[in-house]
């Protein structure tokens, strides 16, 4: 092998790699991100390695007390990274071999780049989910003590964006930690499946050494070594099914956003965002806009195009490894940067929304958000639904163009319609009776919001405590 090819696999070569395809080709400028994972399984990879003979234990320490001092000196900003070397694994071997010598060259014995790096890719991704974990949970916990502090702030719910039934702004933000609960379970869910060990299956094959797979995932903290070492090296459905989750939480945090901007429009008027997540005009003085929503939900999109990158990029594969895979990063990683980035801004901003009560519940008396509930009240003084569904919608008809709000009807205006309709109509009518009267676990009646907060926080605390947190 002469000096001008690469030093890790051109021994076959007659001619140094093309400048060009060297830069095209290599990977450092963004797997450099890597480097605690890549020297963290480098150490558990030669402490398996002593311990199974292949090599001494004067060599094991010599190469962990180098990578302890190369991991410093990345730290510090002392490396120069090299394309030449193309990707951190031969740049962390590179420095090692120039720290101590031959027995650096003794390291990558019964491995390959392409288990090394689904390992890599594997420990990054799990320390990353308990960060994206962490930042999730703050998010809920300060939209349950929101929702907990409005369980009785009547608004108006909508269908279709228009006024429908009230219910109260707790209730609403309780629908919302819905979502997210079941985007915390599928994070997990997705964390079991990253948390299996590749290293060891080598280029494809696995390796004639005589290693302990099953040590090596005990020193990582691996649930297990994967069973096929062909598909252990080619594999990222892993982080496909992160940017998958990833999609659908920010899908959420998109259909949020949008409530945050109509809510805080002069039109709705309903929520007062802290002016530390909004900015002004350069033109227009009066201008508070919001921002932040606003850029989560067009990061949305961001989100959704590298999840369909993985799966254009995986859909012809054959087996093993191909060099298409060095295309999985970028998406992976930057998925991470926007869901970590939103999530921060959210659960510092949605805790600190304000209501203004007045105007939701002013916005409430509109749009005849009660004739649902004269409905129900005519059904349950005998009148079949279909009957008082008609019954009510004259009188809505009636209320349009009197300009009055069914509460704001005498009885005799009421009873035109029909005179089933008595005196006790009224407790029906009013915002607080009708959100009070829906009395079930799940509606919206402000006890059942604070009881489904006190379980919202409750079942937070369980997944936070399980055992895939450790």
């Amino acid at each position: 092998m002469t000096q001008a090819t690469n030093q890790s696999w051109g021994g076959r070569f007659s001619e140094p790699t093309d400048a060009f395809v060297a830069a095209f080709t290599a990977s450092i400028s963004f797997d450099k991100r890597l480097y605690h994972h890549d020297i963290r399984g480098s150490v558990a990879h030669a402490t398996m390695l002593a311990r199974v003979g292949v090599l001494t234990e004067a060599e094991r320490d010599r190469i962990i007390q180098g990578l302890g001092e190369i991991e410093a000196e990345i730290e510090r900003g002392e490396i120069e990274w090299s394309v030449e070397l193309e990707d951190i694994h031969m740049n962390v071997e590179a420095r090692l071999t120039d720290k101590i010598g031959i027995t650096g060259k003794k390291l990558h014995t019964g491995r390959s780049r392409n288990d090394q790096i689904a390992t890599d890719i594997r420990l990054y991704l799990r320390d990353e989910i308990d960060a994206v974990a962490a930042e999730l949970a703050r998010l809920r916990r300060g939209l349950i003590e929101l929702a907990e502090a409005e369980a009785d702030t009547i608004m108006p719910g909508f269908t279709h964006l228009q006024t429908a039934q009230p219910v109260t702004f707790g209730h609403h933000l309780l629908a919302w930690q819905e979502m997210l609960a079941r985007d915390h379970e599928r994070l997990y869910d997705c964390r079991k499946r990253v948390n299996v060990l590749p290293l060891g299956a080598a280029a494809l094959a696995g390796t004639t050494y005589p290693i302990d797979r099953h040590v090596t995932a005990e020193l990582l903290g691996f649930e297990r070594p994967a069973e096929n070492s062909l598909d252990a090296v080619s594999d990222r459905d892993f982080a496909i099914e992160f940017t998958a989750f990833a999609s659908i939480l920010l899908m959420h945090l998109s259909r949020m956003s949008e409530e945050m901007v109509l809510w805080a429009s002069a039109q709705f008027d309903f929520v007062d965002l802290p002016d530390r997540f909004c900015t002004g005009s350069s033109i227009m003085p009066q201008k508070k806009n919001p921002d932040v929503p606003e850029l989560v939900r067009g990061k949305t999109g961001r989100v959704y195009g590298h999840l369909m990158s993985l799966l254009t990029l995986m859909k012809s594969q054959p087996l093993a490894y191909n060099k298409d895979n060095q295309e999985d990063k970028e998406p992976l990683f930057d998925t991470l940067d926007t869901v970590k980035g939103c999530l921060r801004a959210f659960a510092d901003m949605a805790p600190a929304l304000r209501a203004k009560r007045a105007n939701m519940l002013e916005a409430a008396r509109r749009g005849f958000s009660t004739a649902t509930d004269l409905a129900d009240y005519l059904v349950r003084a005998g009148v079949a639904f279909r009957d008082a569904h008609e019954i009510v919608g004259k009188a809505v008809a009636y209320g349009i163009e009197s300009g009055k709000d069914l509460s704001e009807m005498s009885l005799d205006e009421l009873q035109r319609f029909s005179d089933t309709i008595g005196a006790d109509v009224f407790e029906v009518l009013t915002l607080e009776g009708s959100v009070a009267a829906r009395n079930h676990i799940g509606g919206t009646a402000p006890d059942q919001v604070r009881a489904a907060a006190s379980r919202a926080r409750t079942a937070l605390d369980a997944l936070q405590e399980a055992p895939h947190v450790a």
